[in-house]
């Protein structure tokens, strides 16, 4: 039987040949291994939006047998976590629940998604990453819609350490304007998630043909930045409301802030008395904690 690790290799190998069906079905399965392991696959097509009948035809598509194949692969994946922190935290309400149970899920879905990132192959692909930046002549960030808040937090920490960063918005649609001098040596840190924006893929094409290195973060291992990025993180973004999350991807920009940092200590620390000094001349922040008025 093929292995777990073997069974998502294919997946995503063989994903770009696949239907769109397919492909929907395949994704889901991809970032939601726990429900893959624990329901029936009657209830996870539902949750993926296809039909029972899909996730047979995937199987076979991957040449298994049967969905059961698939299952089995995933249920003993599971079975080898059962003891850690993120399986324990992973856990959800089927039901839905609401108020106080539903922020409560909520924080245990975080706090899993959080772990996750903590795995060795996680923070080595990070470390990576952090190499791939630091050696950069210059990092133009690219994060629009949902994602600008990651963009922008990435770009901001970045400033108070020096002038490497380029953040790619501006007004009247401007941002774009900030590639003109890009070139080999550069890198561009992009963040992008489904439903993925249109100029977004259009600016990663642009990075590539003049000769720039990209690292992306994303959401999916078949992300269509994954086929097109030197290096990819994957952050979880599945959420119990409404919209999905971004607080992994802001964590991973924390936590690449923190070692572009400690690759030059000395440096660090002389931007960010410059940036204290600076901030103090401006008197930005208060010094004393206004009284009570009522």
């Amino acid at each position: 039987m093929l292995q777990y690790e073997g069974l998502k290799e294919r997946i995503v190998a063989r994903f770009d040949e696949m239907s769109p069906q397919l492909q929907k079905a395949a994704r889901y399965i991809l970032e939601n291994g726990q429900e893959v392991a624990l329901i029936s696959m009657r209830e996870l097509a539902r949750n993926a939006g296809v039909q029972p009948a899909t996730m047979t035809r995937l199987a076979k598509f991957l040449d298994l047998p049967g969905y059961d194949d698939i299952r089995a692969q995933y249920s003993q994946a599971l079975r080898s976590q059962a003891d850690g922190f993120a399986a324990r935290a992973q856990a959800r309400d089927v039901d839905g629940p609401s108020g106080s149970g539903l922020a409560h899920g909520m924080v245990q879905t975080l706090s899993a998604q959080i772990a996750r990132l903590n795995a060795p192959e996680s923070i080595a692909r990070l470390e990576r990453v952090a190499d791939t930046l630091a050696a950069a002549g210059r990092i133009y960030v690219l994060g629009l819609r949902s994602c600008h808040s990651v963009a922008w937090h990435f770009h901001y920490v970045m400033t108070l350490l020096g002038e490497k960063t380029v953040h790619l918005d501006g007004p009247a649609g401007t941002g774009v304007d900030g590639m003109r001098r890009a070139g080999p040596g550069d890198v561009m840190l992009v963040i992008s998630i489904s439903p993925y924006a249109k100029q977004t893929l259009e600016l990663v094409g642009l990075a590539r043909e003049k000769g720039m290195g990209v690292v992306a973060i994303t959401d999916s291992e078949v992300s269509p930045l994954s086929n097109v990025s030197d290096e990819v993180v994957i952050c979880a973004t599945d959420s119990a409301t409404f919209f999905h999350t971004l607080t992994p991807a802001l964590a991973v920009s924390e936590v690449l802030c923190g070692l572009l940092a400690d690759r030059d200590r000395e440096a660090a620390v002389r931007a960010l008395q410059e940036a204290d000094r600076h901030l103090q001349s401006l008197d930005i922040y208060a010094n004393e904690i206004p009284k009570r008025r009522f």
